[in-house]
Parts: structure tokens; sequence; C-alpha cells
């Protein structure tokens, strides 16, 4: 079996069971998106292919820790050996760290809202950086809402000032205001990603009550102005209801702008728990149309320096997939 019908194979199932010897140095905690308030995750690589799996003792999909990172992934009756990642911190070879795990919006695909999770200091996170300084490349920042938008861009602007001390390359992902780009820039970011979310407009409204559509995809122009090609990134979640076609227009909308979409298979959580995922069938389909949309606009995935689009573990990426 090729890594990418593997990959595809393992995001549908979204999880794996985990066995064999302790493996507590190699569990990746979320305190954002719909991955938080989880059991944590794994990385499992083959080379340099990855993909990040949530823990779930009742998957039939089992991986077994030999010790040292080394395992084995036990799927379709096949024995299939690679290792398992450190993360820096959520992810491998970044600190991609969440400055406030709450938020006072409610998305309907994400748990953020229901965990309430507190506010990093700033002195916390320069810490968390610090102690992993050694084992990474990148600083990605991403946050939910504490109070407001504008107060919240304040203070992850107040973060960012703060880490440039490390040299590292910075990518941030935040709800934004107009302004929030040309901010970032100022700051020395290197790439930015605001999230649209979803294919259509109208699932946009159902799906991210209180938020404006029109304005990110004015902020998304305004970034690709600004940092360039393959430095601005968008995430779509696949599987909240949209159309192939609905999906391959978005993509092509993003990517005619400059705009590199992440392409997420949905986690259903909040309240779309029951929620089918999609199909490795269909995340393959995406994938090619993925490529092909890239390719079209002159945009390069394997570009990226931080963020979703560098680690891959969550995503098909063209490039790096292959």
């Amino acid at each position: 079996m090729q890594w990418k019908e593997l990959k595809a194979r393992l995001l549908e199932a979204g999880a794996v069971s985990l066995s064999g010897e302790p493996a507590d140095q190699f569990i990746a905690r979320s305190a954002a998106g719909p991955g938080a308030g989880g059991l944590g995750a794994i990385f499992f690589a083959m080379g340099s292919h990855r993909v990040k799996l949530a823990l779930n003792p009742l998957s039939s999909i089992e991986i077994a820790h030999r010790g040292n990172g080394t395992a084995d992934l036990y799927f379709n009756g096949n024995l299939i050996t690679g290792r398992l990642l450190e993360p820096g911190f959520h992810c491998p070879d970044q600190a991609f760290i969440t400055v406030t795990g709450g938020c006072i919006f409610g998305c309907r695909y994400c748990s953020v809202p229901k965990i309430s999770g507190r506010r990093k200091t700033i002195e916390e996170i320069m810490g968390m950086v610090e102690s992993v300084r050694h084992r990474i490349h990148a600083i990605s920042i991403t946050s939910g809402v504490q109070g407001s938008i504008k107060e919240e861009e304040a203070y992850v602007l107040d973060v960012v000032k703060h880490l440039t001390f490390f040299g590292l390359p910075i990518g941030v992902s935040i709800y934004p205001t107009e302004k929030t780009p040309d901010r970032l820039k100022e700051l020395g970011v290197a790439e930015v990603k605001f999230n649209i979310e979803v294919a259509t407009p109208e699932l946009f409204a159902k799906m991210c009550p209180g938020l404006d559509y029109n304005l990110l995809w004015q902020v998304l122009d305004r970034s690709v102005q600004l940092f360039g090609k393959n430095r601005v990134f968008s995430n779509v979640i696949i599987g909240l209801g949209e159309t192939d076609a609905e999906m391959e227009s978005c993509i092509r909308k993003l990517t005619t702008r400059g705009v590199i979409p992440v392409l997420r298979p949905l986690n259903p959580v909040a309240d779309l728990v029951g929620t089918p995922r999609p199909t490795a069938e269909r995340l393959d389909h995406l994938f090619t149309v993925h490529g092909q949309a890239l390719e079209a606009a002159g945009l390069d995935a394997r570009r990226a320096r931080t963020m979703c689009t560098n680690c891959a573990g969550c995503d098909l990426v063209p490039g790096r997939d292959e």
C-alpha cells in the first residue's frame, strides 16, 4: 500500500489505540481546534512522511510502541513498521502554542468554547519555547478569543514581540481584524493562516455564527500582498455538508488569490458528534484537485516554514504525501 492511500485511510479512521512500551514523551496534546480536550494524539512516521492520529483505546487500528520511538502499525491485516515522533508542542519540530484556550464564539465543529481554557502568560509561553528550543525549527501561534477580537489581537502581538527573541520563523493563526496582517508583518512574522473553515458562505453562517466570512477573504487578500506566495494559508474543513464541486470551487478561489488551502478532514466533536468523517476515497479525490490547483497557481506547499502545512500531520498535503 502506497503512503498516500495509507494516510487517507488512517485519516478516515482518525484514531488508533496505543499499546506496548510507555510512550508519554510521544503524546501530543491540543488546547485548540477539534482535538482539544481529548486523550492526546501521536505522530506515526515512515521516512519523511507522517500522520497524526488521536488516541482512542476502542479503535480497531493499533500502534504498538516497541521502545525508543520504534513502532508497529497494525492496519487491515498489515503490519507496517515506522516510528513515533516526539512533539515540540502540539507537533514535531515546532512549538505550536495556543495562547488562549477558550473562546467567546461557538463554531459548531470546535470543542474550545466548551472547555473554557485559560490564557497563557507571556512568561509561560517563553518558557515553553525555551524548553524545546533545541529540537524545533519554528514557532507557531494560535489562539481563541477571550474577550474581544481586537483585545486578543493586541495580546498575541505582544506575545509575538517577545518570541522574536528566539530568532526562529514565526507563523500566526488568529481570528483577524482588518489590520492584523499589517501588524504581524511589521513584527517580522514569516507566515499567516486565517481560516475560512468552510467551503461556502451559507455553510459558514451555519457553522460559525457571529463571524465575518467576507472579512476573512479581505484579510487573506491583504496577507498575500504583504507576505507573498507560499506564505499565506487557510483551513477548509472537509465534511461539513459541502459537495465536491463546492469544495473544488473554494480550493481554486483560494489558490488563484495566492492562498494555500489546508484541507482538514472533519473531526466530529462538539455539536457535530456523530457526523461521519470524510472517506479515504473523497480525501484522495480532493488531494488530486488540491494539487492541480496549487500547480496551476504556481504555489508549492512544500515551502511552508511553519504551522499546519509544514507539519503535514493532520492533512494530505500535495508535494509532501505523494
